[in-house]
């Protein structure tokens, strides 16, 4: 069930303008049937204005009149024809401009241990650009002789979880990130 918009001035308008029970605007309102009654006796939500569900889409006045006939019946919203919205996936996290110049030694890392990854995982893992990988690949980055290759999960530059789920995806085994991993930390 869809979550009713303004709650509580919806619960004022049926109050004020329909002869439901406390307990079934209570129900669709997800409100308490004493906060219900407050209401209608004026010690709460003074200065609420009535928001009309019928004129809004979320019920209908014949789904009204069902349960103003019937008390015991529950009042049920009106489904939306509007389409629902998309969410928004995952991409590129934000990385700080402090962390900006380590992205190319975290690429250089991804393109030596684990050539598996394709340019588009290493792109999400890490927030850059396919040329980027590429002229790190090429070795024609404007500053390959000062790039290292460094773990990005130790960088920060992304989790070692959602690295892990990349290598699985494209095929190599977490095993040896893992490895890697706890080698590079047992340095000094």
């Amino acid at each position: 069930m869809t979550q009713l918009l303004m709650p509580k001035a919806t619960a004022v308008w049926l109050i004020d303008n329909t002869g439901l029970s406390f307990d079934q605007i209570a129900h669709l309102c997800s409100l308490h049937p004493l906060e219900v009654q407050s209401v209608a006796d004026g010690e709460t939500g003074i200065g609420i204005q009535g928001y009309d569900p019928v004129q809004n889409g979320q019920l209908t006045s014949a789904e009204i009149e069902r349960c103003e006939a019937d008390p015991s019946a529950r009042l049920v919203l009106a489904e939306s024809d509007l389409p629902t919205p998309n969410r928004r996936t995952k991409g590129p996290r934000y990385v700080p401009v402090a962390r900006r110049g380590d992205k190319p030694d975290g690429i250089a890392w991804l393109i030596k241990h684990h050539s598996e990854l394709k340019d588009s995982q290493i792109v999400k893992l890490i927030g850059t650009t396919k040329e980027t990988i590429t002229k790190i690949r090429e070795r024609t980055h404007w500053n390959i002789s000062n790039i290292s290759a460094k773990h990005p999960a130790m960088l920060g530059l992304c989790k070692q979880t959602d690295l892990d789920a990349a290598i699985e995806k494209a095929g190599g085994t977490v095993q040896q990130a893992e490895e890697q991993v706890s080698n590079i930390s047992e340095l000094p």
